[in-house]
């Protein structure tokens, strides 16, 4: 398991000023891991602002992801160069694999080349994003390392547990994308009533759900209030019942996108 901040920060779909704003407020209200993707086409606007923010370089945690194109061309040393360069940096923390497109079978030599730019110095760690279990252990056979993240789909209502079963027994890392759900979550009676008694807002409760896991959230928000709060959930400890009752919201893998035939390029 890697070290890294406890809560990220997304930037999809934000682009251009809005991307680099939020980024701005975000570093300033606390966030120190910022997680962007060279598909959501903001990777120039996000490095303006790991520029502008005045932090030291080691002080932030920087993501950014392998866009299909580059995953099928096999060039993936110049996919990392790109995103240096849009990023305005010499070296990421971490680079993902964004999807496996399993379809097309090129997920272990992209994974490998990506090793590759991390012994060369390019890249701190590489790891994966929407991984299934079958995908992690093939991962691990071929090439003797195992990921040192997947990021994967995540709430209460979708607690993916096959695939963070295989995370901790392979020493993988588990970050959550949508970590809020799509707006049925916050509105859940479950979390409501425990948000009621704790003096949060749902929002809060459901990202302390994930930190109790040992999961860490990637949350976007240009709203720099709503960044606040997001943050403050880093103070908000559940009870093992709050737990457990949030763990009877999961609807099981079948409510996950299906990433074996999710298609991004």
């Amino acid at each position: 398991m890697i070290d890294m901040p406890p809560l990220g920060l997304g930037t999809w779909p934000l682009t251009g000023p809005d991307a680099t704003r939020a980024v701005l407020s975000g570093i300033e209200a606390g966030y120190r891991l910022v997680d962007t993707a060279t598909i959501y086409d903001n990777e120039e606007a996000v490095g303006v602002a790991l520029a502008e923010c005045g932090l030291p370089r080691e002080e932030l945690f920087v993501t950014t992801k392998l866009r299909g194109s580059d995953h099928m061309s096999g060039d993936i040393r110049g996919a990392v160069e790109r995103s240096l360069k849009n990023l305005g940096l010499d070296r990421l923390d971490l680079f993902l694999i964004h999807w496996p497109l399993p379809r097309h079978d090129r997920y272990v030599a992209a994974f490998e080349a990506m090793l590759a730019c991390r012994d060369a110095g390019l890249v701190r760690h590489v790891g994966v994003s929407n991984f299934l279990e079958t995908h992690l252990r093939r991962v691990v056979t071929e090439t003797g390392e195992a990921p040192a993240v997947n990021q994967i789909q995540m709430d209460p209502s979708l607690a993916r547990l096959p695939v963070r079963r295989a995370n901790d027994e392979l020493g993988v890392s588990t970050q959550s994308w949508s970590p809020l759900g799509r707006g049925e979550v916050l509105d859940s009676p479950v979390v409501t009533d425990i948000a009621r008694r704790l003096d949060r807002a749902p929002a809060q409760v459901v990202l302390a759900w994930h930190f109790a896991q040992g999961v860490v959230p990637v949350v976007r928000s240009a709203n720099p209030a709503r960044q606040d709060e997001n943050l403050a959930a880093l103070g908000v400890r559940l009870t093992a019942d709050d737990v457990a009752a949030l763990n009877r919201l999961d609807r099981g893998e079948s409510a996950a996108r299906d990433v074996e035939t999710e298609e991004h390029y």
